[in-house]
Formats: structure tokens, sequence, C-alpha cells
């Protein structure tokens, strides 16, 4: 019993040898033994955190959040593209575009209820997320996770875009409430500048991802497209609607900087309109309201 404890302990404690004395040790006392250890658990870095309900008032928010994205905001960045792309057909007819969205009732009440007011709370609340996320892409480099880390960048990239475009177009400047036919002329201004042209361009691919990859989020949250199989086909529709809504986007652009438009009159005539006439080739023209 002695001697195992002495071999025991030898093992456990090893002696250091002191240079130039030698210490005598009994036989097999240096013989290692094999045992069984358990390894370190590794440390595990916290990962994207999911919506849960049952998380106070943060889910009502987030779900506001997710619910404003499409309706209405999604809702307006389909008919903003809509209407640029009146563009392609020249001052006059983007002019009447913009005179006819004006010419609505109650257009600055629901400019501010429809659009302003969920733009601001979305942005902001967007921001308020991304802070309070965590996105470990280095650690795990998982498709969700870049996705998660796409989808903050171009939320900023979109919010930055849309304060100064509203800014510039709607409250600066000339005022195409009341004066429509300036409306190609001062956005072809602002295009003229590299600078604003290549951060234009780079933000409407921003928030066509963004757009599309929420709506593929929005179906997710809310229970819409349940089990993995929806969502991936679901993916594939969003990507071709988010890449025919980026075509119509830039093609937009392009309409302002084009040498067919080039040095477009300050100021057009959008109090008419042309139409097809009911018979032969000639053009009548048609009021608007």
């Amino acid at each position: 019993m002695l001697w195992v404890i002495y071999v025991t302990s030898a093992y456990l404690y090893p002696k250091r040898k002191p240079s130039g004395i030698r210490i005598s040790q009994p036989p097999g006392a240096d013989i290692s033994m094999a045992t069984a250890q358990h390894p370190v658990a590794p440390k595990i870095r916290a990962g994207v955190q999911p919506l849960r309900a049952g998380e106070g008032n943060s889910f009502i928010w987030r779900k506001l959040h997710s619910l404003l994205g499409i309706i209405p905001i999604g809702a307006f960045f389909v008919e903003h593209l809509l209407s640029n792309f009146e563009a392609l057909k020249g001052p006059a007819a983007y002019g009447a575009q913009v005179k006819f969205l004006n010419s609505l009732p109650l257009v600055r009440v629901l400019e501010w209820t429809f659009i302003f007011l969920p733009l601001l709370y979305h942005g902001l609340y967007g921001v308020y997320i991304w802070f309070r996320g965590k996105s470990n892409v280095v650690y795990y480099p998982w498709a969700g996770n870049w996705m998660y880390v796409a989808q903050r960048w171009t939320g900023l990239v979109a919010l930055v875009y849309i304060i100064q475009h509203v800014l510039r177009q709607r409250f600066l400047g000339a005022d195409l409430p009341n004066n429509p036919g300036m409306a190609f002329a001062k956005v072809q201004h602002e295009l003229a500048n590299p600078f604003m042209l290549a951060f234009y361009v780079i933000a409407m691919i921003a928030v066509c991802w963004h757009f599309a990859y929420g709506i593929w989020l929005f179906a997710a949250k809310w229970g819409i497209t349940p089990g993995e199989t929806a969502r991936r086909r679901f993916g594939w529709v969003c990507l071709a609607g988010g890449v025919l809504l980026c075509v119509m986007g830039l093609a937009s652009i392009w309409a302002f900087i084009e040498p067919k438009y080039q040095n477009a009159p300050e100021d057009v005539p959008v109090s008419l309109r042309t139409a097809p006439a009911s018979s032969g080739n000639v053009a009548r023209p048609l009021e608007l309201a």
C-alpha cells in the first residue's frame, strides 16, 4: 500500500531535480499512465438572437416594425419606382406623373401618415435593433448571419439615402408640388454630380436588396411560409422580384442622364398630356385633373 501511494504521489507531484544531483526513484516510477480526462468545454459565443413572443413590449414593436416595412413603406416603394419609370418617356411625362400624385385628395395627410412617419419609425427602430443585435460572422460564418449583416448595412444605406432624397427633392430647391414641370430638371441636375450618381446607384441596389429580403423575413416571421421548403422557394421569388425592381430603378436613373434628354428645360408644361386618338394615328390632348 505504501508503495502504491509513493508511486502515485511521484506521478502527480513530480520532484524537480536540482542540477548535479541525481535522485534515485524506484523502478517504474517514471512510467506514465493513460488516464481519462474530460476535455475543456469550448467557449461558445452568442449568436443572433431570434424573435420570440413573450419578450415584453419589444415583441410588439418588432412586429410593428416588420409590418410597416411591407405596408405602407413597401407599397410606396413599388409605386415610387413605377412613377419614376415615367422618366423614360421624357420630362413632360415625368412632370405629369408628379402633378398627378400631388393632385390626390388629402395628399399631405397621406404623405405624412403613410410615408414620412412610418419611414421614420422603421428607420430609427431598425438602427436600434442593429445596435442591440449580435452577428458573429467571424465565429459563425453561416448564411443566416451574413444575411443579418447585409440587411442591417443595406438598411443603413437606405436610411441615409431616403433622408437626403426627401430633403433635397421635397423640401429644398424648387417646390415640386406647385411646379411639377421642374421635377425632371431638378433630378437631372442632382445626378450631374458623379458622386451623387454613384450614391444613387449604390443606394438603389441596397434598397432593393433590403426590401426583397425584408419580404422574405416578413413571410417567415408571420407564419406565411412555414417549413424550410416553403421558405427556400419563396426566397427565389423574392430574389426575382428584387432583381426586377432594381432593374427598373437603375433604368429610371439612366433616363435622367442619357443623351436623349440632356440639358432638359428647367420647366416644362404639364397641364396637358397626349393620349392616342380613338381612330387614326393622330394624338389628341388629354387634360389632367
